[in-house]
């Protein structure tokens, strides 16, 4: 067999700058001898956020042989921001070097197609692998510890410490909070989620009454001073005084009592969802995927299940869990329930027969509400403001020509209208379903990410100030001037009539595909505009498909989701260990002569 011809790693380029290296600029030669590992990724995305949490052992366990990069490529206009970059880093503890890349120059110098993306450069500088998606750890595992052995055989591996300076601390009494609940008494419960705790501050919104939690990553219950989280998010009131909380990164729900102070598990394992796993069943046995947000609606308590773009309910009589709306698939498609697409939903609200959504990644304000034509239990979702994945902005207006950027918070105001938390364009907006239109209560708000109403204001999460901050409901909106965007990737160029896509997919050393069962791998491929595809879309199992273009229809976007499963390749083990390898891509692509005939997107290996 003829061997790959060795690629070089192109340099590492960003206008923002590097973070987390005490102010010094690195370069791929002042990483020579150690295994570099570049993660591309962005803060809006949760599978970005979970590919973080899979490095972290891998980092602790190599940090005198691997070196980390993170090369922050944005997808929204806030993301572009550099001190939004800064806060993500502090916020989700990100402790290697980031570089900031801002135009996306890296990006596009490793032809990077989704986010997350990894790709892993030797010691001498060659890339070795690239892998999108999640569930990638085990293969790193086992490709860091042959190129250690490898390189330390050469003579090219240089062990040490790495070029991470972490920065200095800042004392504030909240640390990048998500959400805020309204106690019974008056005080507020806020998730203090870089700390990992939970803070009741007293009736000001300032005044630190208690706080829940040892502040150190953890999934332990027992009393306020015990009790560990990991990243908390949303709140919501039980119907026996209690509280729930969506402890996102341990992938579970947790109840708070205020009278006690104890902390318990409700549902989760402590485990990430993957496909294939139980949908439904005893709460405490079924895994959940990055719970963010929670509310109390039609008898259940529903949960915003950003990891996996869905809604789940939890019935706490029966003690179970179960998925309710959504079907993985990432995107803006309304319908029945089972039926509908989500786009890491972050924030909910109920307010009488409506379940209101913020659909973040789609820029979008959803809702839920019983299916007048369906089965008696029976719901089905609904788009209020917002077109899809690609589309943002700030625009006031009629609700179908309004634009939202990455709204994580939804509130129910006492007149019947909504407070979006609209996050990204740091502003508190309004949607009126009476008048169909969308305004501006507020703006010059850092990242709100939730509100909750107070004695007639209303109390706004800023989470890039690390506060609370209390607003007179306006009666006048703020005149904003509008602007619109697109996310900014270059579409590829594709020749018109048959594409040939290829999802590359090599199993990793000692795994091969899990066939016991029928075929281990899927493949989903859909479009915006749906005109775009003539043929090939749909579902099936083959890793590769030929796609037929519509004639005329000249740009668009190929939505492909790709998953297989590998298991250690070792006839003598009965019950081989197993790993789930996904990712989602949308990839902008314009029709034009001279353009490319095959498009392969690499889920794990190197494209041949």
């Amino acid at each position: 067999m003829a061997s790959r011809a060795r690629v070089r790693a192109p340099e590492l380029i960003g206008r923002g700058g590097w973070l987390n290296t005490g102010g010094n600029d690195l370069t791929l030669a002042d990483l020579r001898g150690r295994i570099v590992i570049l993660d591309f990724w962005t803060f809006c995305c949760v599978n970005c956020l979970h590919v973080l949490d899979e490095l972290r052992e891998l980092e602790e366990k190599h940090r005198d042989t691997v070196v980390i990069v993170g090369v922050h490529s944005p997808k929204f206009v806030h993301e572009a921001e550099h001190q939004a970059v800064v806060d993500a880093v502090e916020r989700y503890e990100v402790h290697h070097p980031v570089l900031d890349d801002p135009e996306l120059a890296t990006w596009k110098q490793y032809a990077v197609r989704a986010w997350p993306t990894l790709v892993v450069i030797d010691p001498e500088g060659y890339v070795v692998a690239q892998h999108a998606g999640e569930g990638h750890a085990h293969a790193l595992e086992t490709l860091v510890a042959r190129l250690e052995a490898d390189h330390a055989a050469k003579g090219t591996l240089r062990r040490g410490d790495g070029p991470y300076v972490p920065p200095e601390p800042v004392p504030t009494e909240l640390r990048f909070p998500g959400k805020a609940l309204r106690l019974s008494g008056g005080s507020f419960l806020v998730s203090d989620t870089t700390r990992h705790q939970l803070v009741e501050l007293a009736a000001d919104g300032e005044s630190v009454v208690r706080r829940i939690g040892a502040g150190e990553r953890g999934l332990h219950d027992g009393p306020s001073e015990r009790a560990r989280f990991s990243e908390p998010q949303g709140l919501a009131p039980l119907p026996d005084g209690t509280v729930a909380v969506a402890d996102t990164v341990n992938h579970a729900l947790r109840r708070f009592d205020p009278a006690t102070g104890e902390v318990t598990t409700l549902a989760g394992t402590g485990r990430q969802w993957w496909q294939g796993s139980p949908t439904e069943g005893p709460a405490r046995e079924v895994d959940l995927s990055s719970p963010w947000d929670l509310a109390w609606f039609a008898g259940r308590l529903w949960i915003a299940m950003a990891g996996v773009h869905q809604l789940w309910t939890y019935d706490p009589e029966a003690g179970t869990v179960r998925a309710a709306a959504g079907t993985t698939n990432e995107g803006l498609v309304d319908g029945p329930a089972e039926q509908a697409w989500f786009a890491q939903p972050s924030g909910l609200a109920a307010a009488g027969d409506r379940l209101w959504v913020a659909d973040s990644e789609t820029s979008a304000v959803r809702y839920v509400e019983r299916d007048p034509q369906g089965a008696a239990d029976g719901f089905v979702v609904r788009t209020a403001v917002g077109t899809g994945l690609f589309d943002f902005g700030h625009r006031d207006g009629a609700a179908d020509q309004s634009l939202l950027q990455h709204p994580l918070g939804v509130t129910a105001l006492p007149d019947g209208s909504v407070a979006i938390s609209d996050t990204y364009n740091h502003a508190l907006r309004r949607y009126d379903p009476a008048t169909g239109e969308v305004s501006t209560l507020a703006t010059d708000l850092r990242e709100p990410s939730g509100a909750v109403l107070a004695d007639g204001d209303i109390v706004v999460v800023e989470s890039a100030r690390h506060r609370l901050t209390r607003l007179r409901l306006p009666e006048e909106a703020v005149r904003v001037e509008s602007v619109a965007h697109r996310t900014q990737r270059a579409a590829t160029d594709i020749a018109p009539g048959t594409l040939r896509l290829d999802v590359v997919f090599q199993a990793p050393d000692g795994q091969k595909l899990d066939t016991r069962y029928g075929p281990s791998t899927r493949l989903l491929i859909s479009s915006t505009p749906p005109e775009l595809l003539a043929g090939g879309d749909g579902a099936g199992t083959d890793l590769s498909r030929e796609l037929v273009l519509t004639a005329g229809v000249t740009e668009g976007v190929l939505h492909v989701s790709a998953m297989a499963a590998s298991c250690d390749d070792d006839p003598s083990n009965e019950y081989p260990a197993c790993h789930m390898h996904q990712q989602d891509w949308g990839v902008p692509v314009r029709v034009t002569e001279g353009g490319a005939t095959r498009l392969p997107l690499v889920l794990a290996g190197m494209d041949g």
